[in-house]
């Protein structure tokens, strides 16, 4: 009888955008998956996938422990219904209160720390909440991956994880075949940027903005684009009437969310993601693995994506200046050596961030939790 791999995270699009290879590489091992997310636009997909799919109902960035209680309770019940030969969490909630569950009823724990948030970013009460609630969750857990080695060093530092259990992983890794070099895009004599990300403060979306305010004087051709979700669920959320002031400032294009975007990586010629802190940003891994220069942050989790000089340029962070100046700098660049730093960050992603590499090491840890 085949074993049964209970994945949950706290939305349905996290698993279609960035799970689905693992899923894919699960079932072709034989295991049974099965899917906890919260109900939405995309849980239809996670069938259609052939991975069976459980709705569960998430207060994803609420702080009510009444709320949590009940989503500790959920989880349980769940749990003790499905039985699954391992559970594999992602993101706060189902990291926390999945693996709490999972504890009590014995059920192997495998997590994935992709990014610390909000929490992280700014020390105070949110953070040492936090932290008691990973160390607590964690105690447990047979394998807790990782993305960057500074998550891994924080987390050993305040006693959250220990030596044994932390691993690292290269991100979720991207579909080389997916996310290529593409065909280059017509020529308008105006040169893009695209920033990627939700619509997050601490995606660095103010720099960004301040940034492209100062090239536009000097470079009043250049266009600045937005792509992603606004009026998300995030305490450190911009609005979507913001984005609109900034579109009829003209400083900005917002192009809006979208499910893919390799069309909109394919006709920029540079993305940039200033954020404050990462796990390790995919969405620098797809733009690197399609050949395209890239400026981030020196933060990290970004800094583990671009090197500088190499296929990109690292700015200081919280700092439209220099950002601004690095962005000057890759406009300043002939053609042929921004396409220096595109091929070379192709070749990075290649031998570093493969889909396989995650897959095969989620197998290894698997095996390893459940003695097979």
């Amino acid at each position: 009888m085949a074993k049964t791999v209970l994945i949950s995270i706290n939305a349905s699009w996290n698993i279609i955008n960035f799970r689905k290879g693992l899923i894919r590489g699960l079932q072709d091992a034989g295991y049974r998956v099965v899917v906890a997310a919260p109900e939405d636009a995309y849980s239809r997909q996670i069938s259609e996938l052939g991975a069976e799919y459980i709705p569960l109902e998430m207060d994803k960035q609420g702080l009510s422990p009444a709320r949590d209680l009940l989503l500790l309770a959920r989880y349980f019940i769940l749990l003790r219904r499905v039985r699954p030969d391992i559970f594999l969490g992602y993101t706060a909630k189902p990291n926390v209160y999945g693996s709490l569950a999972s504890r009590a009823l014995a059920i192997p724990v495998i997590n994935n720390v992709a990014g610390l948030g909000t929490a992280f970013i700014a020390e105070g009460w949110l953070t040492r909440l936090v932290t008691r609630m990973y160390r607590l969750a964690f105690g447990s857990s047979k394998t807790v991956f990782f993305q960057n080695p500074e998550d891994v060093r924080l987390f050993l530092d305040k006693g959250m994880v220990r030596e044994h259990q932390a691993r690292l992983l290269p991100g979720s890794g991207i579909d080389l075949e997916l996310f290529k070099p593409a065909s280059a895009s017509e020529i308008d004599g105006k040169f893009r940027f695209l920033l990627v990300a939700r619509l997050l403060w601490d995606k660095g979306v103010r720099e960004y903005v301040e940034a492209a305010r100062t090239l536009r004087a000097a470079h009043p051709d250049a266009r600045f684009q937005i792509l992603g979700f606004t009026d998300v669920e995030n305490r450190t959320a911009v609005s979507r009437a913001t984005v609109d002031e900034w579109g009829a400032e003209g400083v900005i294009e917002y192009l809006g969310p979208a499910d893919d975007v390799r069309p909109f990586i394919a006709a920029a010629d540079c993305v940039v993601l200033p954020s404050y802190r990462e796990g390790l940003p995919r969405v620098l891994l797809e733009a690197a693995a399609m050949g395209k220069p890239l400026i981030a942050t020196d933060v990290p989790g970004c800094r583990d994506v671009v090197e500088h000089g190499k296929n990109g340029f690292l700015c200081a962070v919280r700092d439209g200046a220099s950002l601004g100046a690095a962005m000057t700098k890759m406009i300043d660049l002939l053609p042929f050596e921004r396409q220096q730093l595109g091929a070379s960050g192709r070749r990075k992603v290649e031998a570093s961030f493969d889909e396989k590499i995650v897959v095969d090491r989620y197998l290894s840890a698997i095996a390893d939790a459940i003695g097979q």
